[in-house]
């Protein structure tokens, strides 16, 4: 159950920090070229920049959490992850583009398993000891 614990906390941090940089240092491709990014217009430079900042804390804190990978800290560093991904997922999940049906399952899909992950994590850190 570690292996898998670390695996989720290794892989949202590697999306955290993707995201991150992205939003940071170049928010308005992260606009331009993600799909359905452009779904809730207009672009905002400053929430962008602010949101990769804010992913690059996150990032760090789950890295910490895989490299230590202890009880407590992966604990906090999921429910970190958590407090962001539940009400993000709850938002996409209620403001789904009916024109594009496609994107719109994707979209579902990949914030889904935004929480399904760190939850089954979650629900690891209770056997590590």
């Amino acid at each position: 159950m570690r292996g898998y614990v670390r695996g989720v906390l290794v892989a949202l941090a590697a999306l955290q920090f993707v995201l991150g940089f992205w939003l940071t240092f170049a928010p308005k491709s992260f606009y331009d070229n993600v799909p359905t990014v452009d779904w809730d217009p207009p672009f905002a430079e400053h929430a962008f920049r602010d949101f990769g900042a804010a992913s690059l804390g996150l990032g760090v804190v789950l890295t910490a959490a895989a490299i230590r990978l202890d009880r407590y800290l992966a604990t906090l560093a999921l429910l970190a992850y958590l407090a962001f991904s539940v009400p993000h997922t709850a938002f996409h999940l209620g403001h789904l583009d009916g024109d594009q049906p496609g994107w719109s399952v994707v979209l579902a899909v990949g914030v889904s398993l935004m929480v399904v992950l760190p939850l089954t994590a979650l629900a690891g850190t209770r056997k590590m000891t």
